[in-house]
C-alpha cells in the first residue's frame, strides 16, 4: 500500500513539473512572436525600407516600335525624316568628317542612290551599330530588365545590346565593337546611358553621317506615358564633328507583338515580315 502512494505521489509531482514545462514553453513562445511581429513592423517603417519603395527602378520592359507620327516640333514630318534619319539639322562636321559624309552613298533622301550603287553598310548586311540600329527597316525592339543589367533584344538579326546598371566603370583599353560598351545609371526615372567603345565601321543614321571610333554617345531614356517612350541622344565625336549634336527619339509601346526572326540576308523572309509590319502601323 505504502509503495503504491508514493508511486501516486510520485506521479503527481512529474505532472506538475510537465505542466510548469509546458507553460514556460507557451509564454516563451508568446514572447517570441510578439517580438517577431513588432520586428517586422518596425522594419517596414524603417528609413531605409520608406526609401527603398518611393524608389524603385522605373520599368522601361516591353516591346517598342519607333514612332512613325510627328513626336514634337524637333523633328521634320516626312517618310525620310521620321524613318529613316536622325536629326532635321545638318550636323556641324570636321574636314574628316565632311570628306567621309561626301563618300557617302545613301540609298534614301536628297542624294539616293539605287541599291546596286549604295556603299551603306547594312546594305551589304554589315551590323548598323549604335545609333542606327534604331531606324533599321522599322523593325522593333524589346526591353528586358534584370537587377544590375538592362537589355534590348533586337528583332532585326537578333542584336543583343546590354547595358550594365550596377555600378560598374567603363572597361579600359576597351577593343571596339559594332555595339560598344554601355554603362547605364538612373537619374530619377530617366535611364542615362554612356557608350563608348564603337569601331568606325557603321553610319549614324541612313542619310550616311560618319562617325570615328572617338564617338562617345550619351542616351537620356524615359518612360514619358505607358505607351509612349523617349530617347533623346547626345553624340559626341571630336574627330568627326566640331561640337556635340543632338537627336530626339520617340518610340511606341507594341504589347501584343513579339520579337520575328528577320534575317538580313533572307531578303524574301525580310520581305513578308516587313508587310505585316507595315499592315499594323
Amino acid at each position: 500500500m505504502q509503495g503504491n502512494k508514493q508511486k501516486r505521489v510520485g506521479m503527481r509531482n512529474w505532472l506538475r513539473a510537465f505542466a510548469l514545462l509546458a507553460a514556460l514553453g507557451l509564454a516563451c513562445g508568446a514572447r517570441g512572436q510578439t517580438g517577431s511581429a513588432s520586428g517586422s513592423a518596425g522594419a517596414s517603417k524603417s528609413p531605409a525600407a520608406t526609401k527603398a519603395a518611393a524608389g524603385a527602378t522605373p520599368d522601361l520592359s516591353g516591346v517598342w516600335r519607333r514612332s512613325r507620327r510627328p513626336p514634337d516640333d524637333k523633328r521634320k514630318y516626312t517618310l525620310f525624316e521620321i524613318a529613316l534619319s536622325l536629326t532635321n539639322q545638318e550636323p556641324p562636321m570636321t574636314p574628316w568628317g565632311l570628306e567621309k559624309y561626301k563618300a557617302a552613298k545613301p540609298n534614301v533622301g536628297p542624294h539616293a542612290v539605287t541599291l546596286a550603287e549604295t556603299n551603306d553598310p547594312v546594305a551589304q548586311c554589315f551590323p548598323p551599330g549604335v545609333p542606327k540600329i534604331y531606324l533599321v527597316r522599322g523593325a522593333p525592339f524589346e526591353i528586358l530588365q534584370t537587377p544590375g543589367r538592362l537589355m534590348m533584344y533586337f528583332e532585326y538579326d537578333h542584336f543583343v545590346r546590354e547595358i550594365f546598371t550596377d555600378g560598374r566603370q567603363h572597361t579600359e583599353d576597351l577593343n571596339p565593337t559594332y555595339m560598344g560598351e554601355s554603362i547605364g545609371k538612373w537619374e530619377g526615372n530617366t535611364l542615362v546611358v554612356d557608350t563608348v567603345g564603337l569601331n568606325d565601321k557603321t553610319w549614324l543614321d541612313y542619310s550616311g553621317h560618319p562617325h570615328s571610333d572617338q564617338l562617345h554617345l550619351v542616351e537620356r531614356i524615359k518612360r514619358t506615358s505607358h505607351d509612349s517612350l523617349v530617347n533623346d541622344i547626345t553624340i559626341d565625336d571630336p574627330k568627326a564633328y566640331t561640337k556635340p549634336w543632338t537627336s530626339h527619339m520617340v518610340f511606341d509601346l507594341k504589347p501584343d507583338w513579339k520579337i520575328e526572326e528577320t534575317i538580313c540576308e533572307d531578303n524574301v523572309n525580310f520581305s513578308n515580315v516587313q508587310k505585316i509590319s507595315e499592315s499594323t502601323k
